[in-house]
């Protein structure tokens, strides 16, 4: 099981969401490179890196500071928020990336899910928030009609390297992680699963250990990890 402690970017700082809400954050670093430097430190193997202000604006607003944090780190960069062109995943496939999240684009138009894989084969993973099972998309203001199931079946033929998966009403709120979905959603999704929203102890990564044989290979830490309700050192040693 991967820990993959998560590095969400808003107005060039280190910050976390409550639920996704943008007037529920809190602060926790000015230097956001400084913050993934830490965790390549702890010994990350990879990192989530979400340009908030891009996914809420639809186009990536932080890239120089992603870009910074891509050049400097040790490990593996995962990055989303506002990846909506080829140009902006060309962008940060240069500077070294290791897989670009989709996340808004895969529910509106997913055939560039299918191009972007062809024109960048094994960088591509699509990244599916639900709220009630139901698809959420730009940066969670608005929730779909589509199944995140659904749209997990669809994406799975475009040759993704794999899915994230966030429960929106356990994120940020360490109500620890909706295990029936996740396991509903792995099981549908056939392929990688990370899943993303609710932990903040050592049991819950426990629970989702058992989970690993329907799919799901590594789970995101954000606020847990800040708010030190959880060491990354201990999480580490379960993964």
């Amino acid at each position: 099981m991967k820990i993959i402690p998560a590095v969400d970017i808003k107005n060039g700082k280190c910050v976390r969401l409550s639920q996704g809400k943008a007037d529920q954050e809190t602060i926790y670093s000015d230097h956001p490179q400084g913050m993934a430097d830490h965790w390549d430190e702890e010994g990350a193997q990879l990192i989530h890196v979400v340009d908030l202000d891009g996914a809420f604006e639809g186009s990536p607003k932080n890239s120089k500071i992603v870009k910074e944090i891509i050049y400097s780190s040790s490990v593996d960069i995962q990055v989303g928020g506002g990846i909506r062109t080829l140009s902006s995943i060309e962008e940060y496939v240069k500077a070294g990336v290791y897989r670009v999240i989709l996340g808004t684009i895969a529910q509106k138009v997913p055939e560039f899910v299918e191009q972007a894989c062809k024109k960048f084969p094994g960088k591509i993973i699509v990244g599916i928030d639900a709220k009630d099972g139901m698809v959420a998309v730009k940066g969670w203001v608005e929730v779909s009609d589509q199944k995140a199931t659904d749209l997990a079946n669809k994406m799975r033929g475009y040759g993704i390297a794999g899915f994230i998966f966030t429960d929106i009403s356990r994120d940020g709120m360490l109500q620890g992680p909706n295990l029936e979905s996740i396991k509903e959603f792995a099981e549908a999704a056939q392929l990688p699963v990370i899943a993303s929203g609710g932990v903040s102890r050592l049991e819950d990564i426990q629970n989702l250990m058992k989970l690993e044989s329907s799919g799901v290979e590594g789970v995101i830490i954000g606020k847990a990890l800040y708010d030190k309700t959880l060491s990354y050192a201990d999480a580490k040693k379960l993964g």
